[in-house]
């Protein structure tokens, strides 16, 4: 029962998700558009710099509007109304806002696309877009409003909520003397104020979302690393489908040496000699002058393998010799199909020698 019990507990062990994810768990995760990303940091980048681009380029913002109140007040407040002149006013007016805002326009895609290379780079994937069904189960539906995710979202927006109604109330206060005063300011004076104030209060709101936004770009790194989390059998499991089973690719291994062995073998009867050990090493050994620079190993073994290549030899006549160091050096610095090494070839030469006097007596 008790090792039941520890069985069971290291299977339980090896199934918590304890585990940074692998390289290409997060490969995959990229491609399926699951990335660490906050929504609300583009937002606060294009709020802050819109609210400085009116203090840089307030001049060409005053002139558009001066130019919109100048069409319609100097130019076409007493024109006759007709279709074509209403159609041109249009175009006028829309032309104009356009030109107007096209300052918004531009900062709003430059720090929207900036906001999210920031955190993601460049990424194309239709993942998202794919119809998912389990989205519309309400079981997971109910999980993901009573879960810890949403919780924290309250927090935070009640938190944001707070710092931008802090922050407004003091600047009004601290201005409360000039807007108690603004009853004896001309209406120029008044807009003037009024537009202090609201860029004021813009740069402030707008510095302090870019802190909470990467604050909780933060946050969403550590649920996106958390979600990403593998346990140790995961890993195993990854690993197999990736390399292939050990115990498949083992069998394969055997399969292509037990080949590898029998190619060789079918080599063996070609083999002028076979020099021995006489009982650890075998090294066959063919020369053809017309055809070779230097006699060639065409088949090697060692222990089991030597005896194989000795049968074969004996069986098909090939002439086997005993040559302890010989045997050993050849085994130790050649591979099949190299040619015998420089320094041994007096050696192999004297073997060969008297191979070939045999052959000869025989004939």
């Amino acid at each position: 029962m008790t090792n039941y019990r520890w069985t069971l507990d290291l299977q339980m062990f090896s199934q918590e998700k304890t585990e940074r994810a692998t390289p290409k768990k997060r490969q995959e995760a990229r491609k399926k558009g699951q990335l660490a990303k906050s929504q609300e940091l583009p937002a606060a980048f294009i709020l802050l710099f819109v609210f400085l681009s009116f203090i840089m380029l307030g001049g060409y913002y005053k002139v558009r509007l001066m130019r919109i109140f100048g069409l319609l007040f100097e130019q076409k407040l007493l024109m006759e109304v007709t279709t074509s002149n209403i159609v041109t006013l249009f175009s006028d007016l829309m032309m104009q806002g356009f030109m107007l805002l096209a300052p918004i326009f531009a900062i709003t895609v430059l720090f929207g696309l900036l906001g999210n290379y920031m955190q993601i780079g460049i990424l194309f994937t239709g993942e998202p877009l794919k119809m998912n069904f389990n989205k519309l189960n309400p079981i997971k539906g109910f999980q993901q409003i009573f879960s810890m995710h949403s919780v924290v979202e309250f927090v935070k927006n009640i938190l944001k909520l707070l710092l931008i109604g802090v922050i407004v109330y003091l600047t009004l206060w601290s201005e409360r003397n000039r807007i108690l005063g603004l009853a004896t300011v001309s209406i120029s004076g008044i807009f003037s104020f009024i537009a202090q104030i609201t860029i004021k209060l813009g740069i402030e709101i707008g510095a302090i979302l870019v802190v909470l936004a990467a604050f909780d770009y933060l946050y969403k790194r550590y649920e996106h690393e958390k979600s990403l989390r593998m346990s140790k059998q995961d890993i195993k499991d990854e690993y197999k489908k990736s390399e292939g089973d050990p115990l498949i690719k083992g069998k394969i291994r055997e399969r292509q040496r037990r080949m590898a062995l029998q190619r060789m073998m079918q080599q063996v009867p070609k083999a002028d000699v076979v020099i021995t050990n006489p009982t650890h090493f075998a090294i066959a050994l063919q020369y053809d002058g017309s055809k070779m620079e230097a006699p060639t190993i065409i088949a090697k073994g060692m222990d089991f393998v030597a005896l194989r290549i000795k049968d074969v030899a004996k069986e098909h006549g090939v002439i086997m010799m005993e040559n302890r160091p010989l045997a050993r050096a050849l085994y130790d610095r050649t591979e099949i199909g190299d040619t015998v090494p420089a320094d041994l070839f007096q050696a192999v030469a004297e073997v060969l020698a008297y191979v070939y006097k045999l052959k000869n007596k025989a004939k």
